[in-house]
């Protein structure tokens, strides 16, 4: 059965040459989606859940990579933060500066960090891991726990028949963006299941971590930097 293994079919938004509209319509339903669909409170509760205990008297600072245009981080989370956006795409870059000041964007290879020490409080992906092979995951998460001072949040997709059926129907009746009738349901076969992340996070040698699965077919995974203070 296809939901057994990942599928490493390419997405069309793994397309970085497309920098146009097409992109700008996408973004804007995949706000809306992360919004309804819980992606907006996952990392709302990842980012309160890793703080904890910390007693931090300035904003949070966030690496978010591959970012799209980070509005995972609602108004009032923001309020709190620090949000550095990193994204490969161009067009997704320009897009996010010229939504929103507040953030700083970096435009850059997530694969490729330009960064070699704990720069930033938190490293926070959403919606991203699922486009990465698992040796590029596994390098990853190595690379994001180095440059974080307290850890790493992951926001991403359960691989099920019923979460792909689900956003199938969803995107075919109401996008009008046909990267997301494609990507959408692509994305949940390129999901993961709680025994991928599992097996990812030990060849990480990550050790510090929960994994919680939320509302809609997701995974909230908090991985906590060891010996923090």
């Amino acid at each position: 059965m296809i939901f057994f293994k990942r599928s490493y079919q390419k997405e069309i938004m793994d397309d970085f040459s497309i920098t146009d509209e097409r992109i700008q319509l996408a973004l804007r339903e995949l706000k809306v989606i992360n919004r309804f669909l819980g992606g907006q409170a996952s990392t709302g509760r990842g980012v309160k859940l890793l703080m904890k205990g910390f007693a931090v008297d300035k904003p949070i600072s966030i690496l978010d990579i591959g970012s799209g245009d980070s509005e995972n981080f609602g108004e009032v989370l923001r309020a709190r933060i620090r949000l550095f956006c990193l994204d490969i795409n161009e067009g997704i870059c320009r897009y996010t500066k010229k939504q929103d000041r507040s953030k700083s964007v970096i435009c850059g290879n997530a694969l490729h960090l330009p960064f070699s020490a704990p720069v930033f409080d938190v490293v926070h992906a959403s919606l991203f891991m699922h486009h990465l092979a698992e040796e590029e995951i596994v390098a990853l998460l190595k690379n994001g726990l180095e440059i974080s001072r307290y850890g790493f949040i992951i926001n991403d997709l359960q691989r099920s028949v019923f979460a792909w059926a689900g956003i199938k129907i969803l995107t075919q009746m109401f996008s009008r963006s046909a990267m997301v009738r494609n990507d959408g349901p692509l994305s949940v076969r390129r999901g993961f299941t709680r025994a991928d992340l599992t097996r990812l996070l030990s060849r990480a040698g990550c050790r510090c971590y929960t994994i919680e699965y939320r509302w809609a077919f997701r995974w909230l995974v908090i991985i906590k930097k060891e010996n923090t203070e």
